[in-house]
């Protein structure tokens, strides 16, 4: 199953449950498998666990310790083990993507469509501005965390955009718009984040103080083509996981030999007046 197949099965399940205000109540998704939730004193790193009782019904437990936001996620991913019958792996820390299993990011997958239900959310990533300060924005209104609104704002922007979550200084996920990708935009897992990008910097300690240009062959694999990139990134220390937000200042994005001859063929002919005329739509941010 992959995330693809995940996805449209947490919309089929968004539909039957029919939630239409804002934030979603999980409660109402825990209902709709026969569960109910409770909140209990767990294990600092245990966020949930979830069983099936002899009267058929399921209890949903979620750590007290944790916040509000950490637990909606949590019920949502305790559902989603109900919904697409994954059994739980709880080897590993639920905060590292890195090594988590396939079934357990699924869930997580799932639950950040409970969360983030497409036919609410898009509209607000259509109308939302560019950068971190926008998505830290919708995560307030639907009550989600950073990584989960960020991978889904990269997800359905109509910008060239992308999401990238770096764990210990390494690329271990990446989220693309349907125009990056057709592109031919790829950040490879497991690759370093460039050395001197942006995010790196963060990383090392330094402020956080809005987006800037970047180079977008430091980011995307076997790149060839042109266009100003623009990065935003967040570092939390606590876990070393490093959030990029990258963009794209222009709609289109021609090869790099293409609009060398076109600046030939059209700026070579005239006055220079300091007005480039290749077409674009400014989406930086400060």
């Amino acid at each position: 199953m992959d995330e693809q197949d995940v996805a449209m099965k947490a919309r089929e399940f968004i539909t039957a449950v029919g939630p239409s205000a804002l934030p979603v109540l999980v409660d109402a998704y825990a209902r709709h498998i026969g569960g109910a939730v409770t909140t209990e004193a767990l294990g600092e790193q245990e966020d949930a666990w979830s069983v099936l009782l002899p009267n058929g019904k399921y209890r949903i437990c979620v750590n007290c310790a944790h916040n509000a936001r950490r637990q909606r996620f949590s019920v949502c991913h305790e559902v989603a083990h109900v919904a697409l019958d994954i059994p739980t792996d709880h080897s590993a820390p639920s905060w590292s993507y890195a090594r988590r299993s396939p079934g357990e990011i699924a869930c997580d997958v799932f639950a950040a469509e409970l969360l983030l239900p497409y036919k609410l959310f898009k509209p607000r990533v259509d109308a939302a501005d560019m950068g971190l300060a926008a998505v830290g924005e919708l995560a307030d209104e639907f009550e989600a965390s950073l990584i989960s609104t960020a991978s889904r704002y990269a997800t359905f922007s109509r910008e060239l955009c992308a999401f990238v979550l770096s764990e210990g200084g390494k690329v271990r996920y990446c989220a693309r718009s349907t125009s990056l990708r057709a592109a031919g935009a790829w950040v490879r897992p497991g690759t370093p984040m460039p050395a001197d990008s942006l995010s790196a910097r963060v990383r090392a300690g330094a402020a956080s103080t809005g987006s800037e240009e970047a180079e977008p062959d430091q980011w995307f694999e076997a790149w060839d083509k042109d266009g100003s990139l623009y990065e935003d990134a967040r570092h939390f220390g606590q876990w070393d996981q490093t959030l990029t937000l990258l963009w794209f200042d222009d709609d289109n994005l021609p090869p790099r030999a293409e609009r060398k001859r076109w600046e030939e063929e059209t700026q070579g002919l005239r006055e220079l007046d300091g007005i480039l005329p290749w077409p674009g739509k400014s989406k930086r941010r400060p």
